[in-house]
């Protein structure tokens, strides 16, 4: 073709991080292709554990009830020493709460994570071109040029963006020559394994510890009669492939002759890179997910944090598209890869504690759940902002119970859900500024809600239950800006109209 049409955005991969932030470009009306490798969707378990912020951006683009129907909480540990199996709370569970309405750790296998993301993809018409493969890449100042070989032969793609999701050894990445800086540990090697699987309890995530770390774990897989295994190798055996021999191999181990593994579904050796990528884009060309950071299994943080760097990348691209200022697009970068940094962190000392048999390591909580990661001091968060007694620009905006005018109960992540931001007016005077605060016409409009006032457009709520005013920390007439990902864009306690016109023009066009 000698003029190809340009589309707005090409995403390369359909993992969960690429799926992720196709699902928010085609919400916004953008004329996306998302093209992947593979001949069909990835069929492991692998990532198998979703963060409750993650289940809330979910929630959002559509996806959760999918991932619900999929997946279940965690069991309990059971850590055998001998005949004897030691129960081990890896998670406390917790209860829903007003500001967290998904307190716990979701165990879903990545199969039908990635199914639910390609569900919704389909509900809004969007196709993932399977059997794509990226061969060049190249871009000028307006445009990418994507060539994609498939089984009819070599097609150019023309985007005036492109995100490569395209995992750990991303093509993207290297075609944009940006480093991975980090470490590969090839003598540490993890067999995982897939299987239908008889004479082992269901309610327990089975480790069986050894010398040096070299474990092996079965963590049952909800709604199946497969176990996801775990067997880390020792630096110069070569990884079992038969059933027969991957059996042998766990018997020996664990002395429990009552295992019997059935039908084998999916096996992969893992090797614990821990690396990031030292930008997170060039030009008119982004990297999310693998391709951006790669960290051991120890945490479930992987998955989560792909997902949610397509999160905030997706409305960033729209509404430079819209006409905002490109700089925006240099935001991603800036607020995401610390948080990657942070996170393989996290994720390395587990994977070390696991091998010295520490209980510590085991245990999962605040830090793994991803609810308080910030923004704060970051380009569209700046440290002299105005601020509330529980939250500063930058946080997480908390969920809220709230009553509508007509007396029915609602969510603030009801009202905040879609492509849009939010502007939350607290008090009367908060509430007659929102109501003449100007916003521009082109790109993600805002919806505007007042709490304790009337408001014009009717949505006008009352906090009966002060949920929002104790998860926000008001004390006073407070306007909120939330951004499309749902992360506070600006706090007014004083000085509204000017104060949020201004945090609003680095984001809009």
């Amino acid at each position: 073709m000698s003029n190809p049409q340009v589309i707005d955005v090409l995403v390369i991969g359909a993992g969960p991080s690429g799926s992720a932030v196709a699902i928010d470009l085609v919400r916004r009306g953008l004329d996306v292709r998302i093209v992947d490798r593979s001949p069909q969707a990835f069929d492991g378990s692998r990532a198998k554990g979703v963060q409750p912020r993650s289940l809330e951006v979910l929630e959002d683009l559509g996806a959760l009830h999918d991932v619900l129907a999929g997946g279940s909480i965690y069991p309990k540990l059971g850590i055998h020493a001998g005949p004897l199996a030691l129960p081990w709370k890896m998670f406390t569970h917790r209860e829903a709460t007003a500001d967290v309405p998904y307190p716990n750790t979701w165990l879903i296998p990545q199969f039908r994570t990635d199914r639910a993301l390609h569900a919704r993809l389909g509900e809004l018409g969007q196709e993932i071109e399977f059997g794509r493969e990226l061969t060049e890449l190249t871009q000028d100042e307006d445009t990418v040029v994507a060539k994609v070989a498939g089984a009819d032969g070599t097609e150019e793609i023309v985007a005036r963006y492109a995100v490569g999701a395209d995992g750990g050894s991303s093509v993207v990445r290297k075609q944009l020559g940006v480093g991975f800086v980090g470490t590969t540990d090839e003598s540490d090697r993890v067999l995982l394994v897939d299987a239908s699987v008889t004479g082992l309890a269901r309610n327990r995530w089975h480790m069986w510890p050894g010398r040096g770390g070299r474990l092996i774990g079965a963590c049952p897989l909800p709604h199946s009669d497969m176990f996801q295994w775990m067997i880390r190798l020792k630096p110069d055996e070569e990884p079992p492939a038969k059933k027969d021999d991957i059996l042998r191999r766990i018997h020996s181990h664990t002395r429990d002759r009552r295992i019997e593994l059935h039908d084998i579904h999916w096996t992969s050796v893992f090797r614990p890179n821990i690396r990031l990528a030292e930008n997170y884009g060039r030009g008119r060309v982004f990297l999310v997910g693998d391709a951006a950071h790669v960290h051991t299994p120890a945490g479930a943080q992987g998955l989560n944090t792909g997902v949610q760097d397509g999160y905030n990348l997706g409305w960033k691209i729209s509404q430079v598209l819209a006409g905002a200022d490109a700089a925006l697009l240099d935001t991603y970068e800036s607020e995401r890869q610390p948080i990657a940094a942070g996170v393989l962190g996290l994720s390395t000392e587990k994977w070390g504690g696991i091998a010295k048999l520490d209980p510590s390591s085991m245990k999962r909580g605040k830090d793994e759940q991803q609810l308080a990661l910030t923004y704060y001091g970051g380009p569209l968060a700046p440290t002299d902002g105005m601020r509330t007694s529980t939250l500063r620009v930058g946080d997480r905006a908390p969920d809220a119970e709230l009553l509508g005018a007509d007396g029915t109960g609602t969510r603030l992540f009801d009202v905040c859900r879609g492509p849009h931001f939010t502007a939350v007016a607290y008090g009367a005077g908060a509430a007659r500024d929102l109501e003449v605060l100007a916003w521009p016409t082109a790109g993600a409009q805002l919806k505007r809600l007042t709490i304790g006032a009337t408001a014009a457009d009717g949505l006008a709520f009352s906090d009966p239950e002060n949920t929002l005013k104790g998860a926000y920390g008001l004390d006073g007439d407070t306007l909120l800006l939330i951004r499309p990902d749902g992360y506070i864009g600006h706090i007014a306690t004083r000085d509204f109209l000017i104060t949020t016109r201004s945090a609003a023009r680095a984001m809009t066009p």
